[in-house]
């Protein structure tokens, strides 16, 4: 089990890239069904606003450092360093090592679009990995279609299931699944498009320099624009409170 500190209202689990990666497939082999989340500055603010949200984040059988400012708050707060361990950069990964574990994988969320390029390039690159796909509808589904794709799921017998929903969709479905669907789940939103080609990664330099944010920002600033200004301005602020307490301490 890897070990968990407090950001904010809410448990990380901390460690490096490669035991993460050891630890999802380790949940995987271990637990009947269980679900990772990808925890960036939106996820951790929408926890301590949200109480419901808050307990399905802390339930989470593991949750990684994703966002360069989660990974900076961790390493100031506790005086290490902690790497960011970024859902677009660790779903490549996993397909591949998917694909060497000879590990089954089930895609569900993003659009069709998304989901065929990612077809395409899974069959291109790894042939000969098992998985499986289904874009649904935006729209809240009906108990009978809720039901029919658990079963959809459950008789494909997938190693683990990869969600994109956004958040908070996205964390809130896999903890209403656990125990029902039989599947590693791991919530990794906007990773589908970028792992298809549809939307491009910033550059590596502003992802090291804390600076994807700004990337994003101008690719689609209408919807991020009021999203980035509240959610960044609060976490700064907070982080602040937590390390001025800590400091009188």
């Amino acid at each position: 089990m890897m070990k968990k500190v407090k950001v904010l209202d809410s448990l990380i689990n901390v460690g490096t890239f490669k035991e993460f990666l050891k630890e999802v497939f380790s949940i995987s082999e271990k637990e009947d069904s269980s679900y990772v989340c990808v925890c960036n500055v939106h996820m951790l603010l929408e926890a301590k606003n949200n109480v419901e949200f808050g307990n399905i984040l802390k339930n989470a059988d593991l949750i990684l450092p994703d966002g360069m400012p989660v990974a900076k708050a961790l390493s100031w707060k506790y005086n290490t360093f902690q790497e960011r361990v970024s859902g677009m950069d660790f779903l490549p990964l996993l397909i591949k090592e998917c694909e060497n574990n000879k590990k089954s994988i089930y895609f569900y969320g993003s659009t069709d679009e998304a989901l065929d390029s990612i077809k395409k390039r899974i069959y291109s690159e790894y042939p000969s990995l098992e998985i499986k796909m289904y874009s649904p509808p935006f729209r809240l589904l009906s108990e009978k279609e809720d039901q029919d794709i658990i079963k959809e799921i459950n008789q494909f017998n997938p190693d683990f299931v990869f969600v994109a929903l956004g958040c908070p969709k996205q964390e809130k479905w896999m903890a209403k699944y656990k125990g029902k669907i039989k599947s590693c789940m791991i919530g990794l939103g906007g990773s589908f498009t970028v792992y298809a080609g549809l939307q491009n990664r910033a550059p590596k330099w502003m992802c090291d320099n804390s600076l994807e944010w700004l990337y994003r920002l101008k690719l689609e600033p209408r919807r991020l624009f009021g999203r980035y200004f509240r959610t960044n301005i609060k976490f700064i602020y907070y982080i602040c409170i937590d390390l001025i307490y800590k400091k009188k301490r």
